[in-house]
């Protein structure tokens, strides 16, 4: 498998690696192995104040790794240097809260003294995606080092860069060198990783083929595993909402990262009365995002990452029309092996369709008229996904009681879903299970230890001999 920089705007190589042997992959997880015994015995003080060098580096080379993304897999360089923001406000927040999060809970039973005490595993492999190179990977990996685990990265083949440039961000920031590595590997070798003993659990965000094969192996292994798979999530719009803020929300909520974003809104639910005006005022707001260059300051969506996606992108919008979708606003690939897609709207979405059964890993918004809120509710459920949604109401009770009825992880009322590290991450249903952020993320790969002290029993007095 070949591990190369391809720049998708240039379409050009920039750098070819060679993939790591098993044997070298082996030698690497032997290291890991040996630190996990001694960085789990460090202190939180000591983490917390690596964790925060860590934060300050990536502040210090926002541009450089900016440039990188937008070089690797063409993200706006602005937008990248958001990301890497957001990177180091995530350390800075596991640097502060890890040992609050992770503090003995007293629990009160029978016993003289009993609590849950959190305590560390061992080595955790993260399998990651290319789409926010630098973003999937701090969100498991502050968590992780704090918590006193070590971490493997295996990143996506097409970013390996970004992967090398946060092991050397680590490094410098004073990790012991074992406590975090890069592997430059191939997928065929995950899941000798994952059989290996010593490597103790896995997280991966990826596609749903990949985390079912993840999965199977961890689970033979018995191996606990917290998936991030795909969303198709819902944007549902009622008629007492907002309607101009609505749609210009909806545009920036399916261009995210070019539309290829597990939590960029994908299906747009719009009551019958105000669905013509919607589909108006959110073509209008599409074809105001400016394509270009990623290294532009101005650009604000880039090509996708690789041509095969924009080519499946394509097929799966012409097989859609072919079932009976329309198109409301034209726009994808100028040709076929190109990277740059433009916005797309498809309307008239039914249940058969690729457009309402799948994923669209790119800026196509898909339209489902809703004839009330709760067919708006049926319609956000009836998914194999289960990530992320919004509901637009100028009524925000209404709209919170709404969101209770929403099966997925997480329900935003008159907001973008975005993440923050202060509220857990995940689905449910095909979207995956575990929770990434928060108290919970840092909890997921720890040994919860139950710890009881029986009551002390005092010695019976001896009879006095007479």
């Amino acid at each position: 498998m070949a591990i190369e920089s391809f720049n998708p705007f240039t379409g050009r190589v920039e750098r070819r690696f060679r993939a790591f042997s098993w044997a070298q992959t082996e030698r690497i997880v032997g290291q890991a192995h040996r630190a996990a015994a001694e960085w789990r015995t460090t202190s939180f003080a000591h983490r917390s104040q690596l964790m925060h060098r860590a934060a300050e580096l990536l502040r210090e080379r926002q541009d450089e790794l900016a440039r990188m993304m937008a070089v690797e897999m063409g993200k706006p360089i602005v937008d990248g240097r958001a990301e890497v923001q957001k990177c180091a406000l995530t350390c800075d927040y596991y640097a502060d809260h890890a040992e609050a999060f992770l503090a003995d809970e007293e629990i009160k039973t029978e016993a003289q003294h009993s609590f849950i005490s959190h305590e560390p595993i061992g080595i955790v492999l993260a399998v990651m995606p290319w789409n926010f190179p630098f973003w999937q990977v701090v969100r498991f990996a502050a968590p992780a080092l704090m918590a006193g685990n070590v971490g493997l990265l295996k990143h996506a083949s097409n970013v390996p860069q970004c992967a090398l440039a946060l092991e050397k961000i680590f490094h410098d920031a004073g990790f012991p060198p074992a406590t975090f590595r890069t592997l430059l590997i191939g997928s065929d070798l995950v899941s000798k990783l994952i059989e290996d003993d010593r490597v103790r659990a896995v997280t991966l965000t990826g596609s749903e083929p990949a985390g079912a094969q993840v999965a199977a192996t961890a689970g033979r292994e018995i191996k606990k595993t917290v998936l991030e798979l795909g969303g198709s999530d819902a944007f549902i719009v009622l008629a007492d909402a907002d309607l101009e803020l609505a749609a210009k929300t909806a545009a920036q909520a399916r261009m995210i990262n070019s539309g290829q974003s597990c939590i960029a809104a994908k299906r747009f639910i719009v009551e019958k009365p105000i669905l013509k005006e919607f589909i108006s005022k959110m073509k209008t707001h599409l074809l105001a995002f400016r394509p270009g260059d990623p290294l532009d300051e101005a650009t604000q969506y880039g090509p996708l990452a690789r041509p095969d996606l924009a080519d499946e992108l394509t097929q799966q919008v012409e097989d859609s029309v072919k079932q009976g979708a329309k198109v409301e606003l034209f726009g994808g690939q100028s040709k076929p092996g190109t990277a740059l897609f433009r916005p797309m709207m498809l309307s008239q979405v039914k249940p058969g369709q690729r457009a309402y059964e799948e994923e669209f890993f790119g800026p196509v918004a898909i339209i489902l008229e809703a004839k009330n809120a709760d067919d708006a509710i049926r319609l956000a459920n009836d998914s194999r996904f289960g990530l992320g949604a919004s509901i637009w109401t100028k009524d925000g009770k209404r709209g919170e009681e709404l969101a209770r009825r929403i099966e997925a992880g997480a329900v935003f009322v008159n907001s973008l879903v975005k993440s923050a590290p202060e509220m857990p991450f995940g689905g449910v249903k095909k979207s995956g299970y575990g929770r990434e952020l928060s108290h919970l993320g840092i909890r997921e790969f720890v040994n919860q230890k139950s710890v009881w002290v029986a009551k002390e029993t005092k010695p019976e007095a001896k009879k006095k001999v007479e």
